[in-house]
């Protein structure tokens, strides 16, 4: 008997067989069904075998499958194909050739509030992740697993590096809170016969939790500091003795991304409940022939890899799980990138040819030469921009290598053609440096080929505004820069041929269409810029509708980057580097880029690191703080105090 059919057929019998005499024992088989995703796999055989026996005794006539157990969603292993079984119901005695199957208790629309505890409040925070529905929460994959069935004593662990992921198990024999400067944190020893290890939390409600004699599971990366060695905030569960055992207990459990105020146990109790109540209305769209074709195994059905991301039986499934969910999120993106290129293709272009003997004044009268790799790349972009077809062309490149140089170029072969060029940057910073960095490019242009070039921001003044819409619309402006406010109703380019996109990561697909749509329906070429470094074979999946252009040479003179890392005890010797720097007149960025956390989340890691640094590492320096929760006038306030050099240290989150 499997899990879904056990469970189907408990359900059936509370509708058509639920008499006073039976309904206590329904209700205790029912309760054993919900704790069934918790138990080991090699506890689950002998607790269907219990329960199909308990389903005979309670309706004689049902008929029940005797089938091998298998756990719900257990993958077959690689090359092997994989068949999902349908819940079979009992067949009515006039309908011996009719079975239909078991309808789902929830669907994935429905919304995650139907989820015991996930209503009110709790159900804003998980908007924040992105989960509205079931099918959200099903489709959030864990960012990472922990094996609590694979445990190594802590005498072991005394033999590992700092920064080893481990789990241990042992009995809490010390709890201690301590308030005082900084946030209260609880601290226990934690041992099990052949050592000891302390562990530390910022969450002071523990001291209420744990107890002297506790039993717990920990796992998380080993650090040196007090005794021989210690977890700061490591995830921990209660091992519970007993067949039941607690939710994550002798297996393979999820950590999923949380947002503030959302702990991990719940994150996973709304995950088993999702998959106990809406698993059955997940459906396979992939043909047997895409599904079962792969040159490195068969990819299981989606209803199982689901179900083994969340709670995978072993490592084996886990991963072939993994390689469903990837597989799907590739084959679907590569499906919306060949539909959006047929319908930018479906467009005609606007033909622009660059004069070429004026380019080549241009960069003969720039402060420095041309690098190959910027010659190559611009020489791309023109013979784009001759197609007849619109251009749609990523050009990537480290930080220093010369971006904003070859969109220069480009924008110039647009505006002396007679066509308009925008430049959108995602921060009114960032536009200012590309005004002043335009100005100083087409310096040595002759007045009457050199674009006339301005800036249009959130900032700009009413006047000021209305001058710029005015004079982009007669056509008195070439090349205009600015922020989301290029998007904006009232901003019309009627000779738009070129847009050119500064970090497109951070602009929506609607935002950059819209730049497109200030032309009146033509479709101008479009470069986009970028300094994460993508592997080549990478942007043919995620920019599978554009052509790319890399700028792998920096230009002579640049000083090199030197990379250096420091972990644990070293910290003391990375503060000596920024004490050193700052006393040269340089500034320095310290940046918490908390992985997977929420903006909220990630924000406070940010103040808390600052408010650290200024209490307890530099106090004598100038220390502000950048995060994405600020007011856009303020992130831009204090970046320009930092270009003016009124602060020494910026503690950021990534969103610089």
């Amino acid at each position: 008997m499997s899990y879904r059919t056990a469970l189907g057929s408990v359900r059936r019998l509370q509708e058509i067989a639920a008499t006073e005499q039976t309904a206590g024992d329904l209700v205790t088989l029912l309760a054993e069904l919900d704790g069934y995703q918790a138990l080991p796999a090699e506890q689950r055989p002998a607790v269907l075998t219990q329960i199909a026996g308990a389903i005979k005794r309670l309706i004689p006539q049902i008929a029940v499958l005797e089938e091998p157990a298998r756990p719900m969603g257990t993958l077959d292993t690689p090359r092997r194909r994989v068949t999902t079984t349908a819940v079979r119901e009992p067949v009515a005695p006039r309908q011996a050739k009719s079975r239909a199957v078991l309808q789902p208790r929830l669907s994935l629309n429905d919304p995650v509030t139907a989820l015991k505890g996930a209503a009110g409040a709790t159900s804003k925070k998980l908007a924040k992740l992105g989960v509205e529905t079931i099918g959200d929460l099903l489709l959030l994959s864990p960012r990472r697993h922990i094996d609590y069935s694979r445990t190594i004593r802590i005498g072991e662990a005394l033999n590992l590096h700092p920064g080893s992921d481990v789990t241990v198990r042992g009995r809490v024999t010390d709890v201690q809170l301590h308030r005082g400067p900084g946030a209260p944190r609880v601290t226990i020893k934690l041992a099990d016969g052949s050592g000891w290890v302390r562990v530390t939390w910022f969450n002071q409600y523990l001291a209420n939790v744990l107890r002297i004699g506790d039993e717990i599971a920990v796992s998380g990366a080993l650090e040196t500091g007090y005794g021989p060695l210690s977890f700061t905030g490591p995830e921990w569960e209660r091992v519970v003795p007993g067949p039941a055992g607690g939710v994550s207990t002798g297996r393979i459990v999820p950590v999923y991304p949380l947002t503030a105020g959302l702990a991990q146990k719940s994150m996973r109790g709304f995950a088993r409940q999702a998959l106990n109540l809406a698993l059955d209305a997940v459906d396979e769209y992939l043909p047997d022939a895409v599904r079962l074709s792969s040159d490195e195994g068969d990819l299981p059905p989606l209803r199982d890899a689901i179900a083994q991301v969340h709670y995978p039986d072993s490592a084996d499934t886990l991963e072939l799980a993994k390689r469903r969910l990837a597989f799907d999120d590739l084959f679907l993106l590569q499906l919306g990138l060949l539909r959006r290129k047929r319908e930018r293709t479906a467009y005609d272009g606007i033909p622009i040819h660059a004069d070429q003997t004026l380019l080549d004044t241009w960069a003969a009268g720039l402060p420095f030469r041309l690098t190959g790799a910027q010659r190559s790349a611009l020489a791309e972009i023109l013979a784009d921009m001759t197609g007849q077809k619109p251009m749609a062309r990523l050009l990537q490149g480290d930080v220093g290598s010369g971006k904003t140089a070859v969109a220069a170029a480009a924008m110039l072969a647009a505006t002396t053609t007679g066509h308009q060029a925008a430049l959108m940057a995602p921060t009114e910073i960032l536009a200012e440096q590309h005004l002043g960095g335009l100005a100083m490019l087409y310096a040595s242009l002759p007045e009457r080929a050199r674009p006339r070039v301005r800036l249009l921001t959130g900032s700009t003044r009413a006047a000021e505004r209305r001058e710029i819409l005015e004079a982009v619309k007669t056509g008195e402006i070439d090349v205009l820069i600015g922020t989301h406010a290029l998007i904006q109703d009232g901003v019309e380019l009627p000779r738009l041929g070129l847009t050119v996109v500064d970090e497109q990561h951070r602009f929506g697909v609607r935002q950059r269409a819209a730049l497109r749509e200030k032309t009146g329906g033509r479709l101008p070429h479009q470069l986009a810029m970028t300094a994460t470094p993508i592997p080549r074979t990478l942007n043919l999946v995620l920019h599978g509708d554009v052509d790319v252009s890399v700028l792998g040479e920096r230009p002579p003179g640049r000083i090199p980057i030197d990379t250096r890392r420091y972990i644990g005890a070293e910290r003391e010797a990375a503060y000596a580097v920024v004490r050193d720097e700052v006393s040269k007149g340089h500034q320095v960025f310290v940046i918490c880029p908390l992985v997977e956390a929420s903006e909220a989340v990630e924000a406070k890691a940010a103040v808390e690191e600052a408010a650290r640094l200024r209490r307890d590492v530099f106090p004598e320096l100038r220390i502000a703080i950048l995060h994405g929760r600020m007011k856009g006038c303020d992130k831009d306030a204090v970046m320009s105090e930092f270009r003016d050099r009124q602060h020494d240290v910026l503690v950021s989150t990534s969103v610089i």
